[in-house]
């Protein structure tokens, strides 16, 4: 069995703060640690070591053929619903760019052709801020979270993201960046 691992785009440091100042002033979940915050674009369940390198090698191709793009975070959902939610995530605002999209359409092929097959999820571009446990009715949540919207930031690259599960503080997954995949065209 192969390691857990994703491709994603990782917010630059001064989103994460502002986004963490803004859900430290809104207490009673317990929100996801900001260091791990991500877009994931594509999981793997499973990818056997040898086949990294290779994955590595046609994630930077995909990469290399989009240019940097402006995003925000904006815009409020839960997963499965918001009567029963399991999670609380904010939206990605990409102003009709369509590049996002198709980094994650990308990257899915890329895992796919070397053997490492991504969720069949359709994607949804978020980042996810709270796993309920047990599930809730999260209307109030989602009206408190639709109010908030980040700076803008250049998205310049992508990473590949090794997830461990049970190894990070509070029995939470460790994330270990693989890989660091600039964009074509990225300063």
């Amino acid at each position: 069995m192969g390691d857990r691992m994703f491709v994603a785009v990782v917010p630059p440091e001064p989103v994460r703060e502002h986004l963490a100042d803004f859900l430290e002033a809104r207490p009673g979940q317990r929100w996801t640690d900001p260091a791990q915050w991500h877009v994931t674009l594509a999981f793997m369940a499973s990818v056997d070591a040898h086949r990294v390198d290779d994955l590595v090698e046609r994630l930077a191709t995909k990469a290399a053929k989009r240019r940097p793009f402006s995003v925000s975070l904006a815009g409020a959902g839960a997963f499965p619903d918001p009567i029963r939610a399991r999670v609380l995530w904010l939206g990605v605002d990409t102003a009709g760019d369509d590049t996002l999209a198709g980094l994650a359409q990308g990257a899915r092929a890329a895992a796919a052709k070397v053997g490492a097959p991504p969720d069949g999820a359709r994607f949804t571009a978020h980042l996810t801020l709270a796993r309920l446990r047990p599930p809730v009715e999260a209307t109030r949540w989602l009206r408190i979270l639709d109010t908030y919207r980040s700076p803008n930031w250049w998205v310049e690259s992508i990473e590949l993201v090794g997830s461990h599960l049970g190894q990070g503080p509070a029995g939470r997954p460790r994330y270990e960046t693989v890989a660091q995949l600039p964009l074509g065209g990225a300063r």
